[in-house]
Order: C-alpha cells, then structure tokens, then sequence
C-alpha cells in the first residue's frame, strides 16, 4: 500500500488524466477558474497563461482535460463565464489544429443536449450550444471543415426557435459565417441547407439580412435568375417587394430600440438598393412614405440612420434628393423640438454621420452640396444646424473657399426657395402677425455671421486670404452700408436684396467683436518656413508677416471712412470722433517708425491697446472717444524724448499711471477681449510701474472703498444694453456668473423675507393708518356706535387705498434700492476678480521689484475680511484667488527683491507688525498668512547684501560705526545679508512665547516648524526659549508642546550643523 505509484506517469490514461492534473499542477487547474471570473482582463490573462502552459507541457491528458472543461464552461451558469470558456475554446483550437473541429462538435452537442437536459438547465444548455458554434468559428477554421460548417450551420438554425433565451444571436452568427467563406464552399455547401432561410427572407428581418449578405458576397450564386425562382422576383427592390420590405424595416427599427443602432439590415437594403439601381423607389416608397408615415420614435430614428449612412452610398444627384426630402425636414422638426428638456437627441448622432462622411469623402462636390444641404434646412429661416459645427474642418480648402462664398451671397440675397423650411406645430399655434419674410430674413443673417465667425475658429486649415475675406465681410455689414458701388471695395458691388435693419447690424457688431477676440488668439497661418518658425514660438494673432490682425482691420477701416460717396457708416462719426481717429491713425504711424528701437516690446503692447480701443469707436464712440483721447495723450509723454528733459510737473500724472487707469477702465467692461488684451499689454508695461500707478491698482482692491458710493473706480452697470452686447463675448467665462446669481438670488430671497417683517413692524405706517380710520370714524369715539353712511365709507376705502398704494411703493422702491446695490456689488467683486489678474502678472514678471512689498498688506487685508464676513460663491471665489495668488506667486516665489537694502528698517517694521499682528489674531487660518509674510519677508532680508560704500570714515564715524553696528557687522559674518538677527529674534521669541503660554493662541506648532526648517539659525537662537519654558512650571498641554518644539529645534540643530 506504501509503494503504490502515483497516477501521474499514466497520463494516456482516459479516466486518470484529470486526477493526474490534479495531483500534478494546481496552478494549471486555477487556469479554468480565472476564465470565469466576470473581470475580463483576468479572464483574458487567464486564457493567454493558458495556452503559454499547453504549448510548453506538450502533455495529450492535459490538453483533453482542458478541452473538457471548456466544453462544460460553455454553458455555465454565470453569463460572464460563457464568453470566456468559449474564446478560450477558441484560441486552443487555433494553436492545435490536429484536433477535429468535428469531434470536438460532437462533444459540445452531447453535453449540451437539448432533449435530454433538464428543464431548469435547458437556457444553459442553449447557450452551450451556441457558444461552442461560436468558439468553432472564431478558430478560424471552419471554412476548411466543410462537415463540421454543415453541421454547425443547421445547428444554429435549430437553436434560432430559441429566440425567448437566444433572441437573435444564432441568426447574426449565421450571417457572419455567411460573410467569411468562399462563395465555393458556400455553393457546395450552404446553399442548399439555407434554401428555406432564402426562400422566406421577407419574414424577418434576420432572414432578410442573410439573403443581403448573401446577395452582396456570393453575386455568382445568388443571380437574379435564382432570385427570381427562391423569391418570385429578380430584385429585392421592387414595387411589389415594398410593404414586405416596410414591415421587415419596422419589426428591425422596434428592435433596436434600446441598442440605439441601425439594424444591419437597414444598411445592407440600402446598399442593395443602390446597387439595383432602385435606391430613389426605396428611399421615397419605404422609407419616405413607410417608415416615416408612422410616427414613432424608432421608425424616426431609423430614417435619420439611414440619412446618415447613405452619405458615402450616393451620387451627387442622389444626395440631392436625400438632403431635400421629407426625412431631412422631419429631422429638423425633431432638432427644433428635442431642445426642450428631457428629449431624447439625435443631433450629436448625426454630426458624426456627417463628420465621418466630410472626413472619407474626396469629391469636393459632393462635401459642398452636404454643407449647404444642411445649412437649408432652417426653421423659420434659422438653420437647425449649429452656427459652430466641428464638421467644417474636414472640409477641403477649394469647398470651404466655394461654402463661404454662398454663406455671403445668402445674406446679401436670401433665397428661401432653395431651403427646406418648416414650421412646428408649438410655433403655428404661437405665432403671431408678424412679417414672416422679414422675421426669417433676420434669423437667417444672425446664423451666416456666426457661421462665418465659427470657421474662423474652427481647426481646418485655412489661408489668410479668407480669413481676412471674413473679416471685412462682417465688419463691412456691421457698421456701413453700400450707397455707390466701388472696384476698390469688394464688398460693395453686391447690394442687399433686402437692406440691413438695425437688429441685423447690431448681431453682426456683436459678433465681430467675438470674431476679433478669435483673432487675438490665432496660431499663424501659412504653410511657409517663417509661419512655421512664429508658431513654434507661441506667437498669435499677427500674420505670416507680423501685422497685427487688428491693425489690417483699422486700416480697411480707414479706406472705408475716406469713402464717404460710396459708403456709408450706420453711426458716423462726430467731428470730435473723426477727430480722435485721425490723431490714432497718425500716432500709429509714428509707433510704427520707432518700432525698431530698443523698446519695440512695448511699442507692440501699446499698438495693440490703441488699436483695440480705437476699433471700439465703431461700437461705443461715444464712451470710447474720451478714452482714446487720454490713451493718446499717454502714448505722446511715454514716447516724447523732450519732455524726460523738462521739469516734471507734479500735478500731471505719469504716462504710467494714465495707462494703468485705462487698463482698468478696460477691465470694468463686460469681455473677455479686453481681459486678456489689459492683461498682455500690462505685462509690458510692468517693468515700468511706478508707485502711484500699482496702488491705483491697490485701491482698487481696498474694502474699505466697497462703503464709499463715490469710488474712484467706476464701474459699469449691467442693464439691458449690457445683455444684449454680451453677444459679443460668445466665449466670456460665465462660470462666476451663474455662481453669482445663484448667490444673489439667495440673497434675494433672505431680503425679501426681511422686508417682510420690517412692513409688519413699520410704526409710522401704522399710525398714518390709524390716523385715516379715526378721521373717517371706523375706530373707538362718540359716534362708534352709529351707523357710518356709505359716502363716509367709500371715502375711507379711497383713503385707505391711496393709503395701502404709497406703503406699497415705499416697499418696492426699496426692494428696488436693495436689489440695485446688490448688482452693484457682484459688478464690483466681478471687477475685483479681474484686477486681481494684473497684480498676478506683476508678480510673474517682476518678482524683484521693491514695490511688490507693497502688495503686502492689501492682499492680508483682503483675505482677512473675506474670511470674516459671511461669503457667497463669488466671494469664496474672490478669496481663493486672492489667496492663491498671495501663497504661491508671492510667498513662494523663488525670485525676490536682491536690492532692498535702502528699505532694511522699513522692511524690519513690517515683519514685526506682521509677527505682531499673528500673534494677536483669533483665526489661526488668517494668523497664517501673515506668519507666512514675515518668513518671506525673512528671507529677503537674509538674501540681500548690504551697500558697501565708497567714500572712506572719517575715525569717530568709524568709532560711532563699529559701536552701533556690531550686530549688523556680525550678521553679515553669519551670511544673514541685511537681516537684524538680533531684531527679528526678539519678534519670534516674544511670538514663541505667546504660543507657549496663551492656551487659545492663533499660532501653531506647524507655523514655528516652518520656521526652524526654512531658517535653521532660528533653531539656535530660540531653543532656550523652549528650554527654561519646559523647565518652569507649565501645564501639561504645554510641556507637550514645549518638548515637540524642543525635539524638533535639536534635530535641526544636529542635521544642519550648527
């Protein structure tokens, strides 16, 4: 019994192979186990270690163990697990194809037998079956065994009256063994065994799949003569064919209503149809008045797939037909309409069928007339498209140059034949008696110009050519009109059909100016060397040869403005405004002659800003003349070489100044444009910053000017003309906006409840009542007790009327006045967050300045009255920023001011109020910001070199020096630059101590540790401290802290040296 071998060296053995696996490899075993894990990376990883193990163990028990165990996985009881088993089924039966696909049929079929399986397991059984048909022709090698794709052929076609477990899978499979054998096999084979499938293809739609496929891969079997004997007729496209074709095409559409798909039977009747020459009978007959005369959504979305699936199917005059059909115009109905909430869209659906059809498509033909299908499909004259659709990138550069050529030629002359207009049915019963002509003319022109606008801006490639075609179109539509055609301005030779009203002029100024913004930040175009060499260095918005896109724009401008007999402007200009623009024209001239001087940076920065307000004459003129003016006047001291050597006057303020109250008068408008052109030109000019001009900046940020009415600041309102030139922002970041109002609404609702009570409190309201009941006798008196005449009475409802009607005006004149100064103030922290965008560019690029001290305090003021007020959205928003700007771009900087030596006792005064002041705060969130201001202000005082003067001391100079300064001379020995050690010890210590002894203290040990790691010779000077507090009667919170500190002193002390 002892020496009995093992079952492992009889592996040949049929009924000891698995238990000699058993006893052999457990890991092998583990195999079956991870293949029918629902993970599919393990099962996929499983069944790759499988096969590395069969090929390496060359052992024949091992590989029919595994053949038995996958056979019997192909029906387990997990779905996840089917799947598995059977690719791993399949990937075996690709390695070793000495095994007989046959015989391995057979063992799947006997395991899995239908007729004698249990009732219970009769789903899995199904499965089994089907999966291992699958598993044999994933092999890859089924079409060499004719018997066994006999065999699984009228398999599958037994288990498709499974259809309650299988739906249609063994149909589908059928159809894609169909797709993969030579039409040999499937002559000598199949045709036969799938004759009656074939005969009765028009009973469902897997069937009919299976003839299209057929008909399209075997044409030399399935003639129109055989058709015509399994069928009836030579075409499967006919008249008679129609209704069968209809009712297949609906049973196909209910389908795949969850999978959200086109049934390949779809595709595959429309490339039958074309291919029969019968495309235009099925399109109007089954699909037109089919498909879509029953109105249901998956009949519908069938005919929308099938729009976009033909694309790539059809002849130009075929494309025609399908672009201006009825499916095209239900399509529009459904865009329109699914904009409500809750509606299912098709929409995105579509844009890709379109995108892949521009993408593949190589007739510039046939890419023009789907633009400008889709472009007519409009819904009251507004096309349903979007005015920014991504598909025009794929669009070649001849169609695109012929697109915008019929995008201008249907806003000078709108042509509503060619479109495929509708109406909903919401729309006729809201419509009202307006002119229709004139009301799509409108929506049809506002579309155009942000078409035109949205190619811009989109990916394609584009020529600079038509990009500044774009732009004078629009700008030219914006602010004038043609009055006398002329060779010398293109856009004038072709007239309005319809002339421009002021709504027209007013949506295309709007959008030029989002059209402007768009060319602020365009990569440079052009496919030359030089273009290529601007683009690698980030360069926007010049062209190939470095001109301002703007400043091409002011010069059109300006061949327009000397065409007064041939053009007109919509708002001319006054003399004063000519005026302005005139000098702006001549002071561009002189920047230009100084631009290859030394400070050509700055002469492009000041360009740009005199070429952006100047632009702005044509929309605001009013409020932008005074503004050009005094930018004007600014480019003149800034430039004028004489005037460095007069007197200043103290009176005038510097160029610097004048520009940097211009930048914010920029700011307080509404755009995005002028966000980001304050923000560059002010990065120009930073080098340059005075005094006076940052704290202009500064006060700005001041909370204490949030109570002053009069602010020197102004800010502009928003009211309704602010909404309606928002259009020309289309890009504005609108996150804070909508941040804000949800705040603001809150707040509304807080003062509307507040006002509430004050009506129920309002003494004098309810003594001026009182008062006109008593005079009418309605209260207490000698005669209460009567009866009041009805001319008494209606006398007292009219007081008590007017009465009840002046309260209610006082109440919403001062729901009004809040309401007021609630816009007031989101404006004013609107425009605080956009300031806050220049005090960042200046510590970015001049982190050494001394005047960033100055920036200092304002910002800790900011933060610590944000923290302590109650805050909405826009002002967490306001503080974070703030915040961020003051840790990471001030305190964390690794460049500062080397050069602060004539500020040592001021910068010393300012780090101990800063100490101070953390000591002294509650709020140990807002005590660490100014703990963190003094570390900074630390450093810089330890990173600068003290003057070493020229001039020699006289002796007692020296005497006086060597005795006053000992400390300073010592620090410097220690490398502590200009810092007073002694000083600042002092600070800390009286700081450290407060810390150890006060039980609420706003400092923190975490404060004290950033200390010690950042300035290690504080961990010397400060460890007594630490020592006699822990040594002196203390508490024992405080000897814990105590001794924390102290460790963490040592440990500094030891790892540094010192």
């Amino acid at each position: 019994m002892e020496a009995a071998p093992a079952p492992v060296p009889a592996p040949s053995l049929p009924g000891s192979g698995p238990r000699g696996v058993l006893q052999q490899n457990r890991q092998f075993l583990d195999f079956f186990w991870d293949i029918a894990k629902p993970q599919q990376e393990t099962r996929l990883a499983a069944t790759e270690s499988l096969l590395q193990y069969l090929r390496a163990s060359e052992q024949e028990d091992e590989l029919k163990y595994t053949l038995k165990r996958l056979i019997e996985g192909l029906g387990a009881t997990r779905e996840a697990a089917r799947p598995g088993f059977s690719l791993a089924l399949a990937q075996v039966l690709q390695i070793f194809e000495e095994i007989p696909l046959h015989t391995v049929l057979q063992q799947i079929k006997e395991k899995h037998n239908l007729e004698r399986v249990k009732k219970k397991l009769f789903r899995n059984a199904a499965f089994g079956n089907f999966f291992g048909v699958l598993a044999l022709f994933q092999s890859g090698r089924l079409a060499k065994d004719k018997k066994a794709l006999l065999e699984c052929v009228r398999l599958l076609q037994s288990l498709a009256q499974y259809h309650a477990h299988l739906r249609d899978l063994p149909r589908k499979t059928l159809v894609d063994i169909l797709s993969e054998i030579p039409e040999a096999v499937f002559e000598e084979v199949l045709f036969s065994a799938l004759q009656a499938d074939l005969t009765s293809a028009f009973s469902t739609p897997e069937q009919l799949h299976l003839l299209l496929v057929g008909i399209q891969k075997f044409p030399g079997v399935l003639k129109p003569s055989k058709l015509k004997i399994l069928l009836g007729s030579s075409a499967i496209v006919t008249v008679e064919n129609i209704p069968r074709l209809v009712k297949v095409l609906k049973t196909a559409a209910r389908s795949e209503k969850k999978d959200r798909n086109l049934p390949r039977v779809g595709l595959d009747l429309l490339r039958v149809s074309v291919k029969e020459g019968a495309f235009e009978l099925f399109w109007k007959e089954a699909v037109e008045n089919g498909l879509l005369k029953e109105k249901s959504g998956p009949n519908s979305y069938m005919c929308y797939r099938l729009l976009g699936s033909a694309l790539p199917l059809l002849s130009l005059d075929q494309l025609q037909i399908v672009l201006r059909g009825e499916v095209m115009r239900h399509y529009g109905d459904h865009v329109v309409s699914a904009q409500l909430p809750d509606r299912f869209k098709f929409a995105p659906e579509m844009e890709t069928y379109v995108n892949s059809f521009l993408e593949g498509c190589d007739d510039p033909e046939k890419q023009l007339a789907v633009m400008i299908g889709f472009s007519t499909l409009t819904n009251q004259g507004y096309p349903v498209v979007p005015s920014f659709w991504k598909v025009v990138k794929h669009l070649q550069p001849v169609v695109l140059l012929k697109y915008v050529d019929w995008l201008k030629r249907m806003f000078l002359r709108p042509d509503f034949d060619c479109c495929l207009d509708f109406t909903t049915s919401r729309q006729k019963q809201n419509q009202e008696k307006v002119n229709m002509t004139q009301h799509r003319v409108v929506r049809l022109r506002k579309w155009i110009i942000a078409r035109l606008v949205s190619i811009i801006d989109s990916q394609g490639k584009k020529e600079e050519d038509l990009v500044m075609d774009v732009v004078r179109f629009c700008f030219f539509h914006a602010f004038f009109e043609t009055q006398k055609p002329t060779s010398e301005i293109p856009e004038t030779k072709s007239l309005p059909s319809v002339p421009l009203d002021g709504q027209s002029h007013s949506t295309a100024a709007n959008l030029f100016f989002s059209l402007l913004q768009i060319l602020n930040s365009l990569p440079v175009l052009g496919d030359t060397a030089e273009a290529a060499a601007l683009r690698e260095k980030h360069i926007h918005g010049v062209t190939a040869d470095r001109n301002l896109w703007i400043y091409l724009i002011i010069q059109y401008a300006s061949v327009l403005l000397s065409h007064e007999k041939h053009v007109k402007a919509v708002t001319p200009f006054t003399a004063e405004q000519r005026a302005a623009w005139d000098r702006m024209l001549q002071s561009l001239e002189n920047l230009q002659k100084k631009e290859k001087e030394s400070r050509s940076m700055e002469i492009f920065a000041f360009q740009h800003l005199l070429l952006l307000v100047g632009i702005h004459l044509f929309k605001t003129p009013a409020e932008t003349q005074d503004l050009l003016n005094d930018l004007l006047n600014c480019i003149e001291r800034a430039f004028d070489k004489k005037s460095k050597k007069k007197k200043p006057d103290d009176e005038e303020p510097e160029w610097v100044e004048v520009i940097v109250e211009i930048l914010l008068s920029l700011l307080s408008q509404p755009s995005l444009l002028m966000r980001r052109v304050s923000k560059s030109v002010f990065g120009r000019i930073c080098p340059y910053l005075s005094k006076k001009a940052l704290h202009l900046i500064l006060n700005v940020l001041d909370p204490e000017q949030d109570q002053d009415e009069e602010s020197a600041v102004v800010v502009m309102e928003e009211t309704d003309k602010k909404k309606k030139t928002l259009l020309e922002d289309t890009n504005e970041e609108e996150s804070a906006d909508s941040s804000d109002n949800d705040s603001s609404e809150e707040d509304g609702e807080e003062d509307s409840e507040a006002e509430k009570n004050n009506e129920g409190i309002d003494e004098n309201f309810r003594n001026q009542l009182m008062n006109v009941l008593q005079a009418g006798n309605a209260l207490g008196g000698d005669k209460s007790d009567e009866d009041v005449d009805d001319e008494t009475m209606l006398a007292l409802d009219e007081n008590v009327s007017a009465l009840f009607a002046e309260q209610q005006k006082r109440v919403q004149a001062k729901k009004d006045e809040k309401e007021k100064m609630r816009k007031e103030k989101i404006l004013r922290r609107d425009f605080k967050i956009k300031v806050l965008d220049l005090i960042e560019v200046f510590l970015a690029k001049q982190p050494e300045n001394p005047l960033v001290f100055d920036i200092i305090e304002p910002l800790l003021l900011v933060i610590e009255r944000s923290m302590s007020s109650d805050s909405d959205k826009q002002e967490q928003d306001f503080l974070q920023k703030t915040a961020d700007i003051f840790t990471n771009h001030l305190c964390r900087a690794k460049q500062y001011c080397r050069s602060g030596g004539d500020l040592r006792e001021d910068l010393h005064a300012l780090l101990e109020s800063l100490v101070k002041r953390a000591s002294k705060h509650t709020d140990s969130a807002v005590a660490l910001y100014y703990f963190s201001a003094s570390l900074y202000l630390f450093k810089v005082l330890k990173g600068n070199v003290a003057r070493q003067t020229a001039t020699p001391l006289s002796p007692s100079k020296k005497k006086l020096k060597s005795s006053e300064g000992s400390s300073a001379q010592t620090d410097q020995l220690s490398g502590t630059g200009i810092l007073d050690l002694k000083r600042v010890t002092m600070v800390y210590q009286a700081a450290l101590n407060g810390f150890l002894t006060r039980r609420k203290s706003a400092l923190t040990g975490s404060m004290f540790l950033d200390l010690f790691n950042r300035f290690p010779v504080m961990c010397k000077l400060l460890i007594d401290t630490l020592l006699k507090s822990i040594t002196a009667g203390a508490r024992q919170h405080q000897q814990v802290r105590r001794k924390t500190r102290k460790q963490s002193c040592i440990q500094q002390q030891f790892g540094d040296g010192i």
